[in-house]
């Protein structure tokens, strides 16, 4: 080869490998992004679509030539749906491989234990992040838990998770019930189960409350529960003072005291500790409850020794200034 050949090989040698420097530099250097960015990837998109979208939002300077790195350094598994937090001055190969395998931004929202429908509508609705309307769900239709959501989600998919969550929860646990308990389908089992939740925060005596309960609806008792009367007034909320005398009276489809059996449905979302216990009871002779000062309840078998449990109580709220 002549001097001038050689001298022609060797600057073209030295164009490939800066061309090469200059291509592989712009996958590994770091990229466009001022500051972290949260970027959205479509259910269903696909590289050169994302590719795009990230053009659009100044994520990357242009779609064809990150295309065309990603296909020849990167890897070949398909990007992911969901959101993701992009880092600032991220390289694309950095970028892409977050697409690729990290893990979405997970946001959650808690529907905590007998949360009545009114106020999980009013979280949903509250959650800046979600889209579209709902109405009140029908209430006990909702399954207590943290639920995860995408930015923009439509508010009635995640309303539809935790409703799909309670039927799916029933119908595992409906099978699993206990023979001869108090009730003799679903539906009354998450109405009782919804009066079980409002009436006891203490987890140990749910199954306790639960069979006091079953004893009294298969006595023909009225079950006498105090959140069957504030229902009807707030839908759940809390009443903010004491219960009237004449709401006590009051005769409605709730009013526990002015009627037998169940009221006509649930009064809050019971969680799956409420409906477990009312679908496995406490064993009991009880038959009523009052308070006992300790965030629990003194259970009795007759009227006398309630009686007895109630003086006690009354005499403690004396103390503290109560009454």
């Amino acid at each position: 080869m002549t001097r001038i050949g050689c001298l022609v090989a060797a600057g073209l040698a030295l164009l490939v490998a800066l061309a090469a420097i200059w291509f592989a530099s712009g996958w590994y250097s770091s990229a466009e992004l001022e500051e972290d960015t949260e970027f959205i990837v479509p259910s269903g998109a696909t590289l050169t679509s994302v590719a795009r979208q990230m053009e659009e939002e100044g994520v990357i300077a242009a779609a064809d030539p990150f295309l065309l790195r990603a296909k020849i350094l990167g890897s070949s598994d398909p990007v992911q749906a969901g959101e993701f937090l992009l880092p600032a001055a991220a390289s694309q190969a950095r970028l892409l491989d977050i697409l690729q395998h990290a893990q979405p931004i997970r946001r959650m929202i808690t529907i905590p234990e007998g949360t009545p429908s009114i106020i999980v509508h009013e979280r949903l609705m509250a959650e800046p992040l979600l889209t579209g309307e709902i109405p009140v769900p029908v209430e006990g239709s909702v399954l207590p838990d943290s639920y995860d959501f995408q930015r923009g989600e439509e508010r009635a998919a995640v309303l539809a998770r935790m409703q799909a969550a309670m039927q799916n929860y029933l119908a595992e646990a409906w099978p699993r019930r206990k023979p001869d308990i108090a009730v003799d389908n679903i539906a009354d089992a998450v109405t009782l189960a919804s009066i079980v939740e409002k009436e006891t925060g203490v987890a140990r005596e749910r199954r306790m409350v639960a069979g006091l309960y079953s004893n009294r609806i298969r006595d023909g008792m009225m079950l006498q529960a105090d959140p069957t009367i504030i229902y009807p007034i707030t839908r759940g909320k809390p009443l903010g003072r004491r219960i009237r005398q004449s709401e006590i009276a009051d005769i409605n489809d709730y009013n526990t005291y002015s009627m037998t059996g169940l009221p006509k449905g649930p009064i809050t979302n019971p969680g799956r500790e409420a409906i477990a216990a009312v679908l496995d009871p406490a064993t009991t002779d009880a038959r009523y409850m009052v308070a006992d000062g300790t965030g629990g309840h003194a259970f009795a078998e007759t009227l006398a020794e309630h009686n007895r449990n109630v003086e006690k109580w009354f005499a403690l709220r004396r103390e503290r200034g109560e009454m």
